[in-house]
């Protein structure tokens, strides 16, 4: 892994296509939804294709060679 960001949430949990937008991992909704759609994303290992799934603390987001860990 090239970069891994930890993501602080203030909510509960935080949707996929937000947490991209928010690492900097892509510039708009619009290209989150692409690479969503297209299964270029990781979520926990596993590729994941609902830009709406619930992020929780724990969680690790992959994308590329970046990762995110969502913290508490």
């Amino acid at each position: 892994m090239e970069e891994k960001i930890i993501f602080q949430l203030k909510d509960e949990f935080i949707k996929l296509g937000q947490i991209l937008k928010a690492a900097g991992f892509v510039d708009d909704g619009v290209q989150a939804k692409y690479v969503i759609q297209e299964g270029l994303v990781k979520v926990n290992g596993e590729t994941e294709t609902r830009r709406g799934k619930k992020l929780r603390s724990g969680d690790i987001v992959t994308f590329k060679d970046k990762e995110v860990e969502i913290g508490r």
